[in-house]
């Protein structure tokens, strides 16, 4: 043995132990695909992971080949563990580094289901989902920022958000709603 082996040995030895602390960036990103393989939202917390938007996009089609006709909840795909969930006709992916736990990763993911569940009505399917995707990133944002988990529980997140799915916004409103609206607006108005 060299002298100069032996402090690349001990530099590697305590750059390995160093990756294997603990930390408080558990996630490395989230993803719901459709049950073809399309991405209906992608979060990538670790901008060095994948930088562009075609590897992100290449690696969310790996891992839906690897995963999508499988019965297990967890996978091991280009050395990161995903736990997934499917839903009628949609793929919950949670993304962590190959060291993470994997319970740690599924009480984030079912965090979001059930999140979802509630706020989309127990209808989680894409259409509903393409419908209330402000509420869906909500929801993803109240669990998960910048990778820290900051919720597992899906009743603490869904009164965070305060989403309602039977609440539409102006645009999808009628005129004759927006009116009725109004009158009682300017009714109460008076009243006072």
């Amino acid at each position: 043995m060299t002298a100069q082996t032996c402090p690349r040995q001990h530099q590697r030895t305590t750059m390995e132990i160093a990756s294997l602390e603990p930390s408080l960036y558990t996630v490395k990103a989230v993803f719901i695909l459709d049950n073809d393989g399309n991405r209906l939202l992608s979060k990538y917390y670790d901008k060095e992971l994948y930088p562009s938007m075609k590897e992100q996009k290449n690696f969310e089609k790996n891992v839906f080949n690897k995963t999508h006709k499988a019965d297990n909840e967890i996978a091991f795909v280009e050395g990161m563990t995903i736990v997934y969930k499917c839903s009628i006709d949609l793929f919950f992916y949670v993304v962590g580094s190959s060291q993470e736990n994997e319970l740690m990763l599924m009480a984030v993911l079912n965090c979001l289901f059930e999140s979802l569940g509630q706020i989309l009505r127990k209808n989680v399917e894409r259409r509903c989902l393409l419908d209330n995707m402000d509420g869906v990133f909500l929801v993803v944002d109240e669990i998960i920022d910048g990778g820290v988990i900051l919720e597992s529980d899906p009743q603490q997140v869904i009164q965070k958000v305060n989403y309602r799915a039977d609440e539409n916004p102006l645009s999808e409103q009628s005129v004759a709603q927006i009116m009725q609206s109004a009158k009682e607006q300017i009714k109460w108005s008076i009243l006072k």
